[in-house]
């Protein structure tokens, strides 16, 4: 029945369809099939976290007390014994949940073999459009809702569809107990149907949609546990840091409709020719857009909602921060990359703040004690390294880094899952109350985890560049570009307060270098207190430690495999004996290649193979010694979290990170806090509007009827005197106009 309906639409699409494109009348056509796979299993997991709740009593209930008490009411049903909640509709979520991801996947496995066999013929034809129907039409105003198959788009899909269903799997075992179960599931599925939403629009609007779309589940996930007043204010505090760069994303989206009457990629990308570059208006638009990447990308200064996140279930976790949530960012700069690099001041902009940004969140990791927060500051790191490759125009590099930090990432999240998973277990057995997530109370877990512990080395080695893991071929192309750049493009040739721009470059480049020597360190800091040395969970406690079910460890070695092979995406061609030179580049060029170009003055800089060399090895040495500085540096024997002394002087300060947030509430909140109540509330609200204008008139109403009870006496006489002096009045009046 479903196949003969899918035929039907894919025909009707096909029919309004340019004929040339290769794509068209391939598996293509049902590009409108992978986000509505998770919006229906949010239908489906939403409908079983609230229908079973849902009991219909009788009409009097005095009448038959038990008329409302049917089989559903004891469906669910808590086990003080195990603290587990029994529902049975828990297992239709398991298969929903994770079962509409994977079709989705597989579904965008068969297009990108379409895209593959449609060979050459695909980089001329441009993308592949679908449009669905005509959306707020006002004027001249016309946006389309459509969505673009593209090489960017497809790649993107990919990876959200691929890890979200690992991440999925992996949530049936760690969100098992939990009585939210079903509705976890249903915002864990329109989690990813709007990030499919974000990366497939055609336009920035559709494109906004997902991106407020992600936003909102992001909200609901973190304070997924709203019982707890904690993690409540951390999913307020990400919605409301992230509208400050959804305000910028909108303006940009003015001007672009101001200046150029386009809204959708292909309208804007032919007209951007018309702005002038390095102008006014092209400059605006790009800073406006980096302004709304920086609010959902964690950078430099709406980094702050970030670390805060890590309130939500870990699973959550690993999709916001290894899918295209906070990475929404660089993508959208390198959709965008025809407009940036028409800007090469917001670009240099950009590549700058991305250093800082990776460098300052690099500095905090290194106290963190809480496993979640050091990935957490990780990732802001990490992003920050994409914004430098994107700053500079190496929207190749920034996707490649997007790719494998995706894998990488998402394999330490899930493992530092796994780990919480067994504290848990072992606190659970013995009834204590200890903080699972804390460092200094794991300690010695590889003997308890042998296959967690060995993927999760991967994992940090990959993040510290270390060969022939993937984060050493991406970060390795991003400091290359940055260094490239330096010596020949459009950004060195700028100059800001007379700083040349080839020197700001450099200097980026040195950041990037001390930001992978810290992140080699505070990773291995993160393993080394976690896995090595003495186990400091308790005597009682260690009994019980083992590893996860595989339901969850299997997801971890499938993102183990990615994250040792993922860096044969792209070899550079001086490796090009390991093969697969460039591929991710040519598989990105007809969607970045001339932006790239562009900002590249025309001609990238072409390194030579000694220039090369040495940047590989300076790369590969640096992470070599930050691991080896951690493990001379963290052997001493560690106490657990309550018998550890408090941390004093500026190790007390990065382990609260800088103060940044009790800052904020100092000079922000609480200022606004106390100007709202004493100047809007009892100021404006209860002493003008209540006191002067509501209770006011009341008053003056109260007077007016006072004075007319006085005249109103019933005394015949006063009435017609005062008839007669109103006479009078009316006559004088008339008389002496």
């Amino acid at each position: 029945m479903l196949l003969p309906l899918l035929q039907a639409a894919a025909e009707a699409a096909s029919a309004s369809a340019p004929a040339a494109h290769p794509l068209a009348g391939t598996v293509a056509e049902y590009v409108w099939l992978l986000p509505l796979l998770p919006l229906l299993g949010f239908v489906i997991n939403g409908a079983l976290s609230i229908f079973p709740a849902y009991h219909v009593g009788p009409e009097d209930p005095s009448h038959d007390p038990e008329a409302g008490h049917t089989d559903m009411a004891h469906e669910e049903a808590y086990d003080a014994e195990t603290a587990t909640f029994h529902s049975r509709w828990n297992g239709l979520s398991s298969f929903v949940g994770p079962a509409v991801v994977g079709v989705a996947f597989v579904l965008a496995v068969m297009m990108f073999l379409a895209m593959r066999g449609a060979g050459s013929a695909l980089g001329t034809a441009g993308p592949f459009t679908r449009t669905y129907g005509s959306w707020m039409p006002a004027g001249d105003l016309r946006i389309e809702w459509g969505f673009q198959l593209d090489q960017l788009s497809m790649l993107m899909t990919l990876i959200i569809t691929g890890v979200g269903f690992l991440i999925h799997l992996f949530s049936i075992g760690y969100m098992r107990t939990d009585p939210g179960y079903s509705r976890y599931f249903a915002y864990l599925n329109l989690f990813v149907c709007f990030m499919l939403i974000l990366v497939l629009g055609a336009s920035y609007p559709v494109l906004f949609v997902g991106w407020e779309g992600v936003g909102l589940c992001s909200y609901l996930l973190i304070g997924f546990w709203f019982s707890d007043e904690a993690n409540a204010n951390a999913g307020k505090k990400a919605f409301i840091v992230n509208r400050i760069g959804d305000f910028g994303f909108l303006v940009a989206m003015f001007l672009l409709w101001a200046n150029l009457g386009a809204l959708d990629y292909a309208g804007v990308n032919a007209a951007a020719g018309t702005l002038a570059a390095n102008g006014a208006v092209i400059t605006a638009i790009c800073l406006f857009l980096f302004l709304g990447c920086a609010g959902k990308s964690a950078q430099l200064p709406l980094y702050i909602w970030l670390p805060d996140a890590m309130a939500g279930p870990t699973p959550v976790s690993a999709l916001i921060h290894a899918a295209t949530m906070v990475t929404a960012g660089v993508y959208l700069i390198a959709r965008s990359g025809v407009l940036f690099a028409l800007a090469p001041f917001a670009s240099l902009l950009v590549a700058l703040t991305g250093a800082l940004t990776a460098l300052f969140a690099a500095t905090i990791g290194l106290r963190q004690w809480d496993i979640k927060k050091v990935l957490a500051y990780s990732t802001v790191s990490q992003l920050g390294y994409m914004f430098v490759a994107a700053g500079v125009g190496a929207y190749s590099a920034a996707v490649f880094h997007l790719a494998t930090h995706a894998f990488f990432k998402a394999l330490l999240f899930l493992g530092a899952g796994s780990v919480i998973y067994a504290l848990h277990e072992a606190y659970h057995h013995t009834h204590r109350e200890e903080d699972a997530q804390d460092m200094r109370n794991m300690g010695g877990l590889r003997r308890f985890m042998p296959v967690t512990f060995a993927l999760m080395w991967a994992a940090t080695l990959a993040i510290s560049g270390v060969p022939p893991f993937s984060g050493f071929f991406s970060k390795d192309q991003i400091l290359g570009s940055v260094f490239a750049a330096a010596q020949h493009s459009a950004i060195a040739e700028l100059s800001i307060a007379g700083i040349p721009g080839s020197a700001i470059l450099y200097a980026i480049y040195v950041l990037g270098l001390i930001t992978a020597l810290l992140t080699a360190i505070y990773m291995t800091r993160m393993m080394l207190y976690t896995f090595h040395g003495a186990n400091r969970t308790g005597e009682d406690e260690r009994h019980h430690l083992h590893e996860a079910p595989w339901i969850m460890t299997g997801p971890l070695l499938v993102l183990g495999v990615l994250t040792v092979f993922g860096g044969w995406l792209n070899i550079p061609a001086i490796l090009g004996w390991m093969g697969g030179v460039g591929a991710l580049d040519r598989w990105l060029a007809p969607v970045v290649g001339r932006a790239s170009e562009a900002l590249a003055g025309g001609e990238a800089a072409h390194l030579s193979h000694s220039t090369e060399y040495a940047l590989i090895g300076a790369a590969v040495a640096v992470g070599a010694v930050g691991i080896l500085f951690a493990a001379m540096r963290y052997r001493a024997p560690l106490r657990p979290k309550r018998e550890a002394e408090a941390a004093v002087g500026f190790g007390d300060a990065v382990e609260h990170a800088y103060y940044v947030n009790e800052g904020i509430d100092r000079l922000i909140i609480e200022p606004t806090v106390a100007i709202s109540r004493k100047v809007l509330w009892r100021g404006l609200d209860v002493g003008l509007i209540d006191g002067v204008l509501v209770n006011g008139s009341a008053l003056l109403m109260r007077g007016v009827a006072w004075a007319g009870a006085r005249i109103q006496t019933g005394n015949v006489g006063n009435y017609a005197w005062i008839i007669a002096v109103g006479a009078l009045v009316v006559i004088g009046a008339v008389a002496f106009r």
